[in-house]
């Protein structure tokens, strides 16, 4: 059981079947997070292309959520882990706000194999029959057939980043490492010290092979992430030739801080988040 996915969740949930229930891959919330808070940020479609697309991987049909400035061609991409939970609303709306930006923004649903994350009850069940059961290996390949779909789409591979949270934190140190062609990834408090699916190593472990700038986001009193894992990391990396990647631990702030439909959400830690993680793209070449 990860704690950190679990204990920044509210204690008690009502959980309303009726509404937010997600039912397609970006539309409404997952089961395990309802009900949402009157602070969840929404983001419109106004000039956008924005919506639920299908990805070819070999022989698999793998739904994701794309957005992106609508009639426009050669844009840079950036890859959206979701949480757990996979591709709800949140995940679809961090998507519309790259577009906004001037992105294509893309989350495939890394967990459609293993089952339907987003209507879970429980975060530990999910953990353990959907999430735990995704290896790096079928994530990565995943991730791959997804930059290739971008890149048939007109997208401008050549500015390629990728960004994640909790779950896909991790996932985005980890395709970093797998991919060289990523010019820059975004990790919102994803593990650094341990693994989801049996086998599979820590980005600790993968260290030496991340060579791209990492910006990583994360909370001080985030209870599964200590932060002496970060520090390890961090050194691992500097050790390794990694001297461009910077981490930033925002005091007093848990698990799940740029979450909005979450009790967890702490709006300015997120706000400044939002705004470092577009200023390094910028920076590092995924300039929109």
């Amino acid at each position: 059981m990860l704690k950190d996915d679990i204990d920044s969740l509210s204690p008690a949930r009502d959980f309303n079947r009726r509404s937010f229930v997600q039912t397609t891959v970006g539309s409404g919330f997952a089961a395990a997070v309802l009900p949402v808070t009157a602070q969840t940020v929404t983001t419109d479609t106004a000039g956008l292309e924005a919506g639920p697309v299908t990805i070819p991987v070999g022989d698999f049909a793998m739904p994701a959520y794309r957005a992106q400035p609508a009639g426009k061609q050669h844009l840079p991409v950036v890859l959206v882990a979701s949480e757990i939970f996979g591709v709800h609303e949140h995940i679809a709306d961090v998507c519309r706000r790259f577009a906004k930006a001037g992105y294509l923004a893309i989350a495939p649903e890394l967990f459609v194999r293993q089952g339907n994350a987003g209507a879970y009850t429980e975060a530990a069940r999910l953990i353990a029959e959907v999430v735990s059961k995704a290896s790096d290996a079928q994530v990565m390949a995943d991730l791959d057939a997804t930059v290739a779909w971008a890149a048939a789409q007109g997208g401008d591979t050549a500015r390629l980043a990728i960004t994640g949270f909790c779950w896909g934190g991790r996932t985005t140190w980890r395709y970093v490492a797998h991919n060289p062609r990523v010019a820059a990834g975004v990790a919102w408090y994803g593990p650094v010290a341990r693994a989801y699916h049996p086998g599979d190593k820590t980005i600790v472990e993968l260290a030496a092979a991340i060579k791209a700038p990492v910006l990583a986001l994360y909370g001080a009193a985030d209870g599964g992430i200590p932060v002496e894992t970060l520090t390890q990391l961090e050194t691992a990396l500097k050790a390794a030739g990694n001297l461009r990647s910077e981490f930033v631990v925002y005091p007093d702030t848990p698990h799940a801080f740029h979450a909005d439909y979450r009790p967890s959400y702490r709006k300015a830690a997120a706000e400044d988040g939002w705004k470092r993680c577009l200023a390094w793209l910028a920076v590092h070449g995924v300039k929109a």
